[in-house]
């Protein structure tokens, strides 16, 4: 019984460095619809892995009580993020000669083709946690979203392999399974994020999609509907609250009270008489602060991101190069003033990222509006929307459709 109710459910566990954003849907038409999200504080987590058990245990298992309460079987079912730094991405072929002697492809000559990609050198200790296909090859012929119903004597496919250090991967199942839930999938949280956000023109075109979390920032780039590359940096919003208190000597709370209240992400934009009295963000505070001031070590700190993003684009010969802009989400998005560095600093078309309107199962999600308009809860919804297409809620999403439809790896792990 309880597997075919776990099936009805998705839980998107999106697990940061401060909070962790939990969306919970259920099968309707076909369709996920939406019956909770909600966040809660993150303890035991940096730079997106876990280095405190204990801790990461009472803060999940916090979150999936509240999970237990909407629906037991909803445990059954947990996508959950890997966002850490350490995860590697590296591009890939595979060969296969078709088997059929009619040279009609079928699904196990594309499930062997892209098994022949994985087999890379990865180094000690890690774990491949997704193929991603880019295109296929039949016969010389490239550019193939889906070779399926197809003939041909050769069959080639291009991919994205994307490995994750062994005992973090160990370590994030080792926890869920304590707390009571059962993973359906891990997913590298710019994979989610990019299946939340991105339409199919911004894919098309070529975008850049930056999610700046409060420790880490996640980058992925598509372009001709295929995805060039993934990252992770070790550096988020979290630095600039750092960077605050270190640059003003006030307490950590006091610095991320400021951010949030008073930042601005483009010092020139702010009026040099403009101070903030410090004892609005700390009780125990003396003095003011010229806002100028703030505003300039915040704009730092994203330049600095932001820099970090550009070299990547530079690595793929794409700065300053795609069409459809950069699109940023994640909690340091709602930074006042950032679309307007991120234009200056990458010198592309730049724009706050929200759930993909285009998509059906909005209709179904109404009264959560305020979740699917809010920047920071993308990739809890990105898991969601992963899980529906795993489990075949949501029709075939052209050639992304073929992503992981490979063995489940983390059932090798199981403790």
């Amino acid at each position: 019984m309880h597997m075919t109710m776990g099936k009805n459910f998705i839980v998107g566990l999106d697990l940061g460095t401060s909070s962790i954003k939990v969306a919970i849907a259920e099968k309707r038409k076909g369709a996920p619809a939406l019956k909770a999200v909600f966040k809660e504080n993150s303890l035991g987590f940096q730079r997106g892995s876990i280095f405190d058990l204990t801790e990461a245990s009472q803060a999940i298992g916090r979150v999936l009580n509240e999970v237990r309460k909407i629906s037991r079987g909803a445990l059954k079912n947990v996508y959950v993020n890997i966002g850490t730094p350490q995860v590697k991405v590296q591009n890939s072929k595979g060969v296969v000669a078709v088997s059929r002697a009619d040279n009609e492809i079928y699904k196990d000559d594309v499930e062997r083709v892209v098994r022949a990609s994985q087999a890379i050198n990865l180094g000690v200790n890690r774990t491949i946690i997704h193929t991603v296909t880019r295109d296929f090859m039949i016969d010389g012929i490239g550019d193939i979203a889906d070779p399926l119903g197809l003939s041909g004597n050769r069959l080639e496919v291009n991919t994205l392999v994307v490995d994750a250090f062994t005992p973090h991967v160990k370590s994030l199942i080792k926890v869920i399974d304590l707390v009571g839930g059962e993973i359906g999938g891990l997913v590298f949280t710019p994979l989610a994020t990019g299946r939340s956000v991105l339409s199919k023109v911004q894919k098309d075109l070529g975008t850049v999609l930056v999610d700046i979390g409060f420790g880490t920032t996640g980058v992925s780039v598509y372009e001709e509907n295929k995805l060039l590359n993934l990252v992770k940096f070790p550096v988020g919003a979290g630095n600039i609250s750092k960077d605050l208190a270190v640059g003003l000597k006030i307490p950590i709370e006091a610095a991320e009270n400021l951010k949030l209240n008073y930042g601005y992400a483009l010092a020139r934009d702010v009026g040099l008489k403009e101070t903030i009295e410090l004892k609005k963000i700390w009780p125990d505070a003396q003095g003011s602060v010229s806002r100028r001031f703030v505003a300039e070590i915040i704009e730092a700190r994203l330049a600095e991101i932001f820099e970090f993003v550009n070299n990547e684009l530079k690595l793929l010969g794409k700065a300053g190069k795609l069409p459809g802009g950069v699109v940023l989400v994640g909690g340091g998005s709602k930074m006042p003033g950032i679309t307007e560095l991120a234009k200056q600093e990458l010198k592309l078309f730049s724009q706050v990222g929200l759930i993909n309107q285009e998509e059906a199962w909005l209709k179904h999600s109404s009264e959560f509006a305020q979740y699917i308009e809010d920047p920071e809860y993308v990739n809890a919804l990105g898991l969601v929307l992963w899980g529906a297409d795993q489990e075949k809620w949501i029709g075939e999403s052209g050639p992304m459709g073929l992503l992981g439809r490979f063995k489940k790896i983390w059932s090798y792990f199981k403790p």
